[in-house]
């Protein structure tokens, strides 16, 4: 069976560390508006609280699928505990309809990248260059069984350069994102046990997931039901079995991520990551994320 075949097309004919690169690179960019005071201020200007991320984080991730219910929610969100998401939805919509959190969105991502990226960055052709390869690659992104990236596909691009970055890189990630969660499924990992396993292999601390909303007691079955199968220890480290396990898992989400990559071909692709080197370096240099991320990148 080729890798075509078992994970989607064109996973063979791009290179998995290039999948893994382009994912390492856009995720900043897509990222930063979750923490940046400006999207706090638009979320604000909407009516939520913003004491802490989660009203706002909801809204915006969420917006894109319409005014859903909590179920619909935590089935494309997988990792938060069903708990924590019906807190937040559908609670998120009364306070503003999907419409109105998806354009204070463009606004949010618009003053974000003005004030955190600098003029030099969107204003120069390397941004613009960037902006019409990344849309390219995310068009081409299949979206059959994928509802968040479905979801972004449907919405309106911007003209401006730095605002279709931004919808190209969320879009891309939240294809490779519900392609992990295949992945995942494939490899019987509920959704507790999918960050218990990611942190039996060091991706991060168990303390970085606990945004996730789950209790003490489901961390601990989830780790019991792992130890069971032989995939993690009795401290919580990964077994030899475990760490191969979720090694195949990004095996398999690099290959389901591969699509867009292909279609846009490797020399454009390569460009692509040259052209975002100035970008991220602005993202990651702004001090507004995190040092140390549920997504493990850095360490995976």
């Amino acid at each position: 069976m080729t890798a075509e075949n078992a994970y989607g097309s064109g996973a063979d004919s791009v290179e998995p560390g290039q999948v893994r690169r382009l994912w390492h690179l856009l995720e900043p960019l897509h990222a930063l508006h979750y923490y940046a005071p400006e999207a706090f201020e638009e979320a604000a200007a909407l009516g939520y609280d913003v004491e802490e991320r989660w009203p706002s984080y909801f809204a915006w991730r969420a917006a894109a699928l319409g005014p859903v219910g909590a179920e619909r929610v935590a089935s494309a969100f997988y990792s938060f505990s069903p708990d924590k998401v019906a807190r937040h939805v559908p609670a998120v919509w009364r306070t503003a309809a999907p419409a109105d959190v998806l354009a204070a969105r463009l606004r949010a991502v618009d003053r974000t990248y003005r004030v955190h990226l600098g003029a030099d960055v969107l204003e120069g052709p390397a941004l613009a260059e960037a902006a019409v390869l990344a849309r390219r690659a995310a068009e081409a992104a299949g979206t059959a069984g994928r509802p968040l990236a479905a979801a972004h596909a449907e919405l309106p691009w911007s003209d401006v350069p730095h605002l279709a970055l931004w919808q190209a890189a969320t879009l891309l990630r939240e294809h490779r994102g519900d392609g992990h969660l295949a992945a995942l499924m494939a490899a019987g990992l509920d959704p507790v046990e999918s960050l218990v396993s990611f942190a039996a292999v060091g991706a991060a601390a168990e303390e970085t997931f606990a945004g996730r909303g789950w209790s003490g007691e489901q961390w601990s079955a989830a780790r019991d039901r792992l130890a069971a199968r032989g995939l993690v220890h009795p401290d919580g480290t990964a077994t030899d079995a475990g760490r191969a396990l979720r090694a195949e898992v990004e095996r398999r989400t690099d290959a389901l991520a591969a699509g867009p990559w292909a279609a846009l071909g490797p020399e454009a692709t390569g460009r692509l990551a040259e052209l975002l080197g100035g970008p991220w370096l602005a993202a990651v240099g702004s001090g507004l994320l995190p040092s140390e991320n549920t997504l493990g990148i850095g360490r995976i």
